[in-house]
């Protein structure tokens, strides 16, 4: 089969409001054009069914699917790609990908934002090259560029570190390790938690860094009450500010 009767691998982001009480009109969030084309897919490959239903039913009340609801076809990654990560190579997309092998579009969704990026979907992406597929990156919020667009901090070399080790003292170690990186090389260091940890997060950075380091915050981004602070630590601790950190939250630290 020629790579024009192919299918293409579309990836489609998702709002960042996933698992949240709060939720921005869709409209206002994902851009006309990417819900245009996510209405006219009716096979996925995602991380979660359910989620993806649910966001296929927002998008159904602005744009009728192509196909109804119940008979999307939707395929998981396999759990332990969601914990281990899937850019390793080990685990091989390719027979998810057999719909747009036979000629129909796909798509590719994450939970929130950008599916591969601080979200498995790399293997898919990287299947659909190997096999000749088209992909197609359509435009939505990423939490990381928002955020780090919003910390005043260096947007010229930047890297994100994901989460960090749940036990307290390996989490120190690794603060004050990525805390020398930025510091030495300037390079900003961007990192995430899940929201329930996120106050003993904060305090950890708060009790660790250095006074003089930059750290900024960007919590629920694109939903009504979001907000993002940037301030050096000294600071943060003079005027005593506070954070509310109920919603999903990027860490950025730097010089």
């Amino acid at each position: 089969m020629t790579a024009a009767a192919r299918g293409k691998l579309y990836l489609v982001p998702a709002p960042l409001d996933f698992g949240c009480d709060i939720q921005a009109p869709l409209q206002d969030v994902i851009p006309l054009h990417t819900l245009q084309i996510a209405s006219q897919l009716s096979c996925w490959i995602c991380e979660n069914a359910k989620s993806t239903r649910a966001y296929l039913k927002r998008i159904d009340a602005l744009h009728p699917l192509s196909a109804p609801l119940q008979s999307q076809h939707i395929q998981e990654l396999p759990r332990e790609v969601h914990k281990k990560g899937d850019h390793t190579g080990n685990f091989d997309a390719r027979p998810l990908l057999k719909a747009a092998m036979e000629g129909g579009d796909m798509g590719l969704v994450s939970e929130a934002g950008m599916p591969a990026i601080a979200d498995p979907g790399s293997s898919v992406v990287r299947a659909a090259h190997d096999l000749g597929l088209e992909v197609v990156p359509l435009t939505g919020p990423m939490s990381l560029m928002l955020a780090l667009a919003t910390s005043g901090l260096n947007g010229q070399s930047f890297a994100f570190a994901g989460y960090l080790p749940q036990a307290p003292a390996e989490r120190v170690q690794r603060i004050r390790e990525l805390e020398s990186l930025a510091l030495k090389s300037g390079q900003t260091q961007l990192f995430i938690e899940t929201p329930y940890r996120n106050a003993a997060l904060f305090q950890s950075l708060l009790q660790t860094l250095q006074g003089n380091t930059r750290l900024a915050l960007s919590c629920g981004l694109t939903m009504g009450t979001g907000w993002s602070r940037s301030a050096q630590v000294s600071t943060w601790k003079r005027d005593k500010l506070q954070a509310s950190l109920d919603l999903p939250t990027v860490f950025c630290i730097g010089r």
